[in-house]
């Protein structure tokens, strides 16, 4: 009879390590210098734009009166807050649109990997590199009474376009050059979001006989719905703060019609010294940012889970 020596089971029991005190200290130098910037950047301004609003104060004296909720009143019966809430909501929801819709056109034009469509993209990303002052003034230059689209028209015997001098004209102008000057960025995260797109997916539903809208209304589309929500957020978000290229496209006229939220807050903070109105304003346009943002994005996956399922 043969015995057989079996070794004993011996079991490893691993003990968590405790925590030293170092690991803290270099968790708070590797996390403090940005909880520090998003501190000074973020939570103090807004805190104090929250004091401010309750406050009426004209940016000069030594001591903002307390007047509690009287701005908030105000904005109540402000007409001029009612004007530029309508064209900021406009200029949101058409730029947003604009934006996304040529982001995923362009994008979609030069995907792939090739020396034109590189080329292609850098041209397409340009104009989001220049500051929106400078591209408000260069399409004045270009579409002002004496702007250069206007002195070729005239040099023909036509008559002077109002580009910038007519209300409606100069809406759909300033919703142009927005877009004009944003969409690089949507036809970047575009591209980014196609090239997670699976390849096989493609190519099975290209074998099945699918044609190329088929395969990008039920394979491509729906593979970037992440990259949709992200680019409606952002381009919703950018576009209810837009004061700079109101401020040199348009300077807000004709008669006040083009003023959006963003430059009614300047100006009534700055030009009529009127801080702690004008700090109201801004709380309230922050919290309708926040709010319609936070919306968006439950649409979004919303529509996005009903998709896959």
């Amino acid at each position: 009879m043969t015995l057989t020596r079996v070794a004993p089971l011996v079991t490893t029991t691993v003990v968590p390590r405790k925590p030293r005190r170092r690991d803290g200290w270099v968790t708070a130098i590797m996390v403090g210098p940005a909880t520090v910037l998003y501190t000074v950047m973020l939570i103090v301004p807004v805190g104090l734009a929250l004091y401010l609003s309750l406050t009426d104060w004209d940016g000069f004296s030594a001591d903002p009166a307390f007047v509690g909720a009287a701005n908030y009143l105000d904005l109540l019966d402000d007409p001029d807050l009612r004007r530029a809430a309508f064209v900021t909501l406009l200029v949101a929801a058409a730029g947003t649109a604009g934006l996304n819709l040529l982001g995923l056109g362009f994008a979609l034009l030069v995907n792939g990997a090739s020396r034109a469509n590189t080329f292609f993209r850098i041209v397409l990303f340009y104009p989001h590199v220049l500051s929106a002052l400078v591209v408000g003034f260069l399409w004045s230059a270009i579409l002002g009474t004496t702007g250069a689209v206007n002195n070729l028209v005239t040099s023909w015997g036509g008559e002077v376009l109002p580009f910038l001098s007519d209300p409606a004209w100069a809406m759909v102008a300033m919703i142009a050059v927005l877009v004009w000057a944003g969409f690089g960025v949507n036809v970047v995260l575009y591209l980014a979001g196609l090239q997670a797109v699976p390849h096989s997916l493609v190519e099975a539903a290209r074998i099945d006989g699918a044609t190329r809208w088929q395969v990008f209304r039920n394979v491509t589309l729906p593979a970037l719905g992440p990259s949709v929500t992200v680019n409606i957020v952002l381009s919703l978000v950018t576009l209810l703060k837009t004061y700079d290229l109101v401020v040199s496209l348009t300077a807000g006229g004709p008669a006040g019609q083009t003023q959006t939220v963003a430059y009614l807050i300047l100006w009534n903070s700055f030009h009529d010294a009127r801080l702690g109105f004008g700090s109201a304003q801004s709380v309230l346009l922050m919290l309708v940012t926040g709010a319609l943002a936070f919306v968006v994005t439950r649409l979004r996956r919303r529509g996005e889970l009903a998709v896959h399922q």
